[in-house]
């Protein structure tokens, strides 16, 4: 085979770990294909949590041992523990595969390389770095639960080129355009929670779930952060608590909300955390350990702009998804996405690193990790705490 072709067999593999798009967590996306003199014969893609991983369900789907020659492609390294469903290293040896085709590492530094070096103690010949940064950035999530051992929490936000998210009359819909909000649903179906504040519910009654064209609506689980509960406050309640997804509605709030709300959220179904604090705000940080207590790998922040300038204050967010829209409000009085800093200094501020590009008609869209300086400066008077 030759470096071309391998390109080629291993993107095949990566539209593959694609297909099973959020439906693995907290496992990574895996695509895995055979090939036999040019020709794919057998093909699979990691299962849901649990179940068969991709290398293993390719060999199944060969259905016998592959001919000599036979090249295995797979876009993460193969599995070099026995967990429940056996290492996958094992069942590419017993296979007689002797070559080896594969994009990313395995991010976890206590596996990292293992599998490789147990393949090629087999005879196996294995090549590895093919297509490496795709097949990286496929497992975001994946990657950040098995290095940092919790969730990985971005935020997400639509703005004009000078950063603002409405007019200063409030008027927002839409600042992004149709294929921008399709792609944000794409990523919805990827993350396992999705979190707005009390405002954007109460302002917005957003339904939180992911609607793709020619997919049925998909769930995850519906965060409301609401220190005081004033959203369970009015008659009219929101859809987050009253449509057919309700069951995967949590509200997180704090002590000052009073229990009288939080038993009307639990008689209708709705599931509350609450955590201790001196204050209306939830504690990011305890946020963080329940979400990773109740194996939530992922959360995507969507609003408003004060949960997520909150959580970047507090250096709890993780990644970044910042649309862009090619228009300028030039207002000082429309609303801004982020606020509560003051950097001084350059070296102050906040940056992104390993930054992804992408356009969608017109709009761009800059996704990368966040970045938080040695010094972060905090506007006090902003959040209050003076």
């Amino acid at each position: 085979m030759t470096p071309e072709l391998d390109e080629t067999f291993l993107r095949r593999a990566l539209e593959l770990a694609r297909s099973v798009w959020g439906t693995t967590h907290p496992n990574p996306m895996v695509g895995a294909l055979i090939v036999e003199e040019g020709r794919v014969v057998g093909q699979g893609a990691t299962a849901p949590d649990g179940g068969p991983h991709a290398e293993r369900l390719a060999l199944l789907a060969r259905g016998k041992p592959p001919r000599p020659g036979a090249t295995l492609y797979v876009t993460l390294e193969p599995c070099s523990t026995h967990g429940r469903t056996g290492a996958c290293t094992d069942a590419i040896i017993a296979s007689g595969i002797k070559r080896v085709v594969v994009g990313a590492t395995d991010p976890n530094p206590a596996h990292a390389g293992r599998g490789f070096a147990v393949l090629r103690a087999a005879g196996i010949e294995v090549i590895t770095g093919v297509l490496e940064r795709e097949c990286t950035d496929l497992n975001l999530i994946f990657n950040h639960w098995i290095t940092h051992g919790g969730p990985m929490i971005a935020g997400k936000a639509a703005t004009t080129l000078d950063g603002k998210i409405a007019c200063r009359t409030g008027e927002s819909h839409w600042i992004s355009n149709e294929t921008s909000r399709a792609d944000v649903h794409r990523w919805r179906r990827l993350f396992p929670g999705i979190a707005v504040g009390a405002m954007t519910i109460l302002k917005d009654n957003p339904r939180l779930s992911a609607r793709r064209a020619g997919e049925p609506e998909w769930c995850p689980w519906r965060f409301v952060f609401d220190g005081l509960l004033r959203t369970v406050v009015d008659k009219n309640l929101p859809a987050v608590f009253t449509d057919e997804f309700r069951d995967r509605t949590i509200v997180v709030t704090t002590p000052h909300g009073g229990l009288g709300y939080v038993r009307k959220l639990r008689d209708m179904g709705i599931k509350v955390w609450t955590f201790e604090s001196p204050t209306q705000r939830v504690p990011f940080a305890d946020f963080r350990k329940k979400c990773a207590e109740e194996n939530i790998a992922g959360v995507l922040v969507e609003g408003g702009a004060q949960l997520i300038s909150e959580f970047l204050r507090s250096r709890q967010l993780d990644y970044l998804f910042a649309y862009h829209a090619p228009l300028l409000f030039a207002d000082d009085k429309a609303k801004t996405i982020f606020s509560g800093m003051r950097p001084e200094r350059l070296e102050h501020a906040v940056r992104l690193t390993e930054v992804k590009a992408e356009t969608f008609d017109g709009d761009v869209l800059m996704r990368g990790r966040v970045v938080y300086p040695e010094k972060l400066l905090i506007d006090e008077a902003v959040f209050g705490l003076r």
